[in-house]
């Protein structure tokens, strides 16, 4: 096993008001590994997440990002390490042109001129949207929102790249182009979601907290199989799925479109 991208250890977190969020939880991801978060509402997902980043801290335990520790001194680096992908595109995108929000964060680690507008190509290339670099973000579509606000954290070349709920509000044929474009990147994902069969289609691990700690870690196949765990943290499965019949397959490498997909 390599050496873990991701390690929370006894992470323990209380709100000012006293309520208890997490308790002490403990995770790893490896690298290259895509994982659900799974949990009912309130189970503790946001808090957790907001952990990665350092955007929530003081608690007890340790949050380590490739080896570094999250803290007041690497808050910089571990935000560029951990990409979140909001579930709302508009909380993300908030610059006049496609190319300004994908160039907003390089442009603050101080990349500049031709450098800088290869990391932008890059982003936008790997998520099929390269043609729209001009257009405003609000004149796109909701899925083509999405599909750009996931550009502006590639852009950051980040460690781990997590998505909260991807796959809410998307049609049909964006869910699947989304999907195809996750399967491809070259990064450690945490998807939080309760989208159980998306989960399926795309993570080859779960991991069930509720309560503020972990409940459940394993093959997603055998997680989202056991029908009586599901029931006991409000998890449901859509009318009449199943998902030992359900047999996921990657698509084969290609080039072009979304297509920057590796995999």
């Amino acid at each position: 096993m390599s050496a873990p991208v991701l390690e929370v250890s006894g992470l323990a977190y209380a709100y000012p008001d006293g309520h208890q969020a997490l308790y002490g939880v403990d995770l790893a991801l490896t690298r290259g590994e895509r994982v659900a978060l799974l949990g009912p509402n309130g189970a503790g997902k946001t808090t957790l997440v907001l952990h990665l980043n350092g955007i929530l801290t003081g608690g007890l335990g340790s949050v380590r990002v490739d080896g570094m520790a999250v803290g007041r001194q690497t808050l910089q680096e571990v935000r560029r390490r951990v990409g979140v992908v909001f579930q709302d595109p508009d909380d993300q995108l908030f610059m006049p042109t496609v190319r300004d929000d994908v160039a907003f964060g390089p442009a603050n680690l101080g990349l500049r001129g031709a450098e800088l507008s290869a990391r932008v190509r890059q982003a936008l290339e790997r998520v099929g949207m390269e043609e729209y670099t001009d257009r405003p973000p609000h004149h796109l579509s909701f899925g083509q929102r999405r599909r750009v606000a996931v550009a502006t954290v590639l852009a950051m070349e980040p460690s781990i790249l997590v998505l909260d709920e991807p796959s809410s509000n998307l049609d049909p044929a964006s869910r699947r182009e989304l999907a195809d474009i996750l399967r491809g990147l070259d990064v450690t994902v945490l998807m939080v979601t309760h989208d159980l069969p998306y989960a399926l289609e795309l993570c080859e691990r779960s991991v069930i907290l509720d309560g503020g700690a972990i409940v459940a870690d394993g093959p997603t196949p055998e997680v989202l199989g056991d029908a009586e765990l599901l029931a006991a943290h409000r998890l449901e499965l859509p009318y009449g799925f199943d998902p030992a019949i359900v047999r996921t397959t990657r698509p084969p490498r290609s080039e072009g479109a979304g297509a920057a997909l590796t995999g």
